[in-house]
C-alpha cells in the first residue's frame, strides 16, 4: 500500500525522488518544531513554496494540504486561526468562486474576441501588443484570474485544432519543427497575455483578490482605489506595453516564435466553420453575453455590491434568460474556479502559520523603521521580494495586518497609512511576476492542462517573465520615488 501511495504522490518519477520529497515534506517541520517553532514555521513555508515549484508534477493541494494539516497538528497554528483567516478573506473567496465562474458564461464573447485577434493581425509584434492590452483592460474589470482562465481556454483550443492537423501529417522533421515553433508561439502569446492581465489587475479592486482585501481595510470604493494607485499603476502599465513590443522586436531569448502558416490556416478554417453554423440562438447568446458584460462593468465601477455577489447576480441573469433549469447546467462553470479555491484555502492555513509564528513581522518592522519615501520603497521591495517566493495574497494580508496595527497605535497619519497601502498593493502585484507561484494568475497557468502541452514549465515561465519583472519593478520604484 505504501508503494501505491508513493506512486500516486508524484507520478512517474524515480522512487528515490518520491521518498526524498515525502520525507522532506512530512518529517522536517516536526523535527525543527522541537528546536524552534519560528524555524519550523520558516521550514514549512519554504517546503510549501517547493510544492508550488513542482506543480507540473503534482497539483499543490495534496502536498501543500498535508503541510497545512501538519502545521495544525503540531501546533504551529490552530483550526480556529485558519477559520479566522477564511472569515477575514471571505470577499476574496467569493470573488474567486463566483466571479471566475460568472466569466465562464461570457467565454463565447471573450473567445471570439481573442480568436479574432489571432486571425486578424498577422504581425507578431502588433498581435502580442493588442493581446496584452486587451487582457489588461478585461482584467481590470473581470479579475486577472478569470481572464487567465479564458485565454488558457483559447490557447488550448488553438493547440487542439492544430494538433488534429499535425496528426494527419507524416512524421517528418519539418512537421516536428513546425509543432515546436507553434508551441513556442503559444508560450509567447499566453505569457504576454498573462503580463497584460497582471498589469490590468494592478489598477482596480477586482483585478486581483488581495486588492479587494486592501481596499476593504482602507474603506476604499472602486473609484477610490483606482485614484490612489493610478500614479504608480499607469506608468507600470505603459512600461509593460513597451516591453511587449521590445521583447518581440529584438527576439529576446524565449521570444520571437512565429505562428506557422499551416496552424494559422487551421485556426482560420475552424473560426469560419463556427461562424457558418451560427443560428438565431447563437446570436442571442452573444448579444446576451455582451449586454451582461456591460452591466458587469457598470456594477463594478459603482461598487453596487461585493464583487462575488455581483458575479452571482450575473450568473442568475444569464441563467434566467437562457432557461438553465437543470442542476448540471451550472457544474461546468465551477470547474476552473473550485480547484484553485481549494488551493487558496491551503494558502490561508499557511498564512495562519506565518501570522501566528510572526515569520514576516521582523521584516515588516525593519521596513517601517525608515522614514518618508524610503519607507515606501522599503515596503515595496520587501513585500515584493517575499511575494515572489511565497504568495502575494497572504503576504499582502500579513503586511496590511502589521501596517494597520501600527496606524491604530498612532505611529502615522491616515494619509500616510493610505500611501503605505498603495505601496503594499503595488509591491504584491508588480515584482510577483518574477516567479510562477508569486501571482495567482501565473500559478493558475502553471497548474493548467495547457502548460505541459506547450512545454511551459516553472523554469520556462521564470525566464519568460524575468525581463518584465526587472523593468516593471524598476518603473514602480521610480514612480513611488518621484510621483507619490
Amino acid at each position: 500500500m505504501f508503494d501505491v501511495f508513493i506512486n500516486n504522490f508524484l507520478g512517474k518519477t524515480p522512487r528515490w525522488y518520491k521518498l526524498t520529497i515525502l520525507t522532506f515534506l512530512i518529517i522536517n517541520p516536526v523535527v525543527f518544531f522541537f528546536i524552534s517553532p519560528f524555524v519550523a514555521g520558516w521550514m514549512l513555508l519554504l517546503e510549501f513554496i517547493f510544492t508550488l515549484a513542482l506543480a507540473l508534477k503534482c497539483y499543490p493541494v495534496p502536498s501543500g494540504g498535508l503541510l497545512a494539516l501538519q502545521a495544525v497538528i503540531i501546533g504551529l497554528t490552530s483550526s480556529k486561526k485558519v477559520y479566522y483567516e477564511v472569515e477575514t478573506n471571505l470577499p476574496v473567496l467569493l470573488l474567486i468562486i463566483f466571479m471566475v465562474a460568472a466569466v465562464y458564461y461570457l467565454k463565447n464573447v471573450v473567445f471570439l474576441a481573442f480568436t479574432k485577434l489571432i486571425i486578424g493581425i498577422r504581425n507578431k509584434q502588433a498581435l502580442c501588443l493588442a493581446f496584452c492590452m486587451l487582457c489588461a483592460f478585461l482584467a481590470a474589470f473581470l479579475d486577472a484570474l478569470a481572464i487567465m482562465a479564458a485565454i488558457t481556454a483559447v490557447c488550448f483550443n488553438c493547440y487542439a485544432i492544430y494538433h488534429r492537423v499535425a496528426q494527419e501529417l507524416t512524421e517528418s522533421e519539418s512537421s516536428h519543427a513546425e509543432m515546436e515553433e507553434f508551441k513556442g508561439f503559444l508560450r509567447n502569446f499566453i505569457m504576454h497575455g498573462a503580463a497584460g492581465a497582471i498589469l490590468g489587475g494592478n489598477l482596480t479592486i477586482v483585478g486581483v483578490p488581495h486588492n479587494l482585501m486592501i481596499a476593504s481595510r482602507l474603506g476604499w470604493t472602486f473609484g477610490d482605489f483606482l485614484q490612489q494607485v493610478a500614479m504608480i499603476a499607469i506608468p507600470v502599465i505603459l512600461a509593460g506595453f513597451a516591453m511587449c513590443l521590445l521583447l518581440e522586436g529584438i527576439k529576446f531569448p524565449g521570444y520571437g516564435y512565429k505562428l506557422p502558416e499551416r496552424a494559422y490556416n487551421a485556426i482560420l478554417k475552424d473560426y469560419n466553420a463556427k461562424f457558418a453554423r451560427l443560428n438565431k440562438q447563437a446570436l442571442f447568446d452573444y448579444a446576451l453575453q455582451s449586454l451582461t458584460a456591460g452591466l458587469l462593468f457598470i456594477a463594478l465601477a459603482f461598487h453596487l455590491a461585493e464583487v462575488g455577489l455581483i458575479g452571482i447576480a450575473l450568473m442568475v441573469i444569464i441563467a434566467a434568460f437562457k432557461g438553465m433549469t437543470k442542476e448540471h447546467d451550472y457544474a461546468e462553470a465551477f470547474n476552473h474556479a473550485m480547484p484553485f479555491t481549494l488551493l487558496i484555502m491551503v494558502f490561508f492555513a499557511i498564512l495562519a502559520v506565518v501570522d501566528d509564528q510572526q515569520l514576516i513581522k521582523p521584516l515588516i518592522q525593519w521596513a517601517l523603521t525608515f522614514d518618508g519615501k524610503t519607507q515606501l520603497l522599503a515596503l515595496f521591495f520587501t513585500n515584493g521580494s517575499l511575494s515572489m517566493v511565497s504568495d502575494n495574497i497572504f503576504v499582502a494580508s500579513v503586511f496590511m495586518n502589521e501596517v494597520e496595527a501600527a496606524h491604530n497605535l498612532g505611529q502615522f497619519s491616515r494619509e500616510w497609512y493610505e500611501k503605505l497601502g498603495v505601496a503594499v498593493s503595488m509591491g504584491t502585484n508588480v515584482p510577483t511576476m518574477g516567479t510562477p507561484n508569486g501571482h495567482a494568475a501565473l500559478l493558475f497557468l502553471l497548474t493548467s492542462s495547457l502548460a505541459p502541452l506547450i512545454n511551459l514549465s516553472y523554469w520556462q515561465m521564470f525566464k519568460l517573465a524575468l525581463p518584465y519583472t526587472i523593468v516593471l519593478t524598476a518603473t514602480g520604484a521610480l514612480s513611488i520615488l518621484f510621483l507619490m
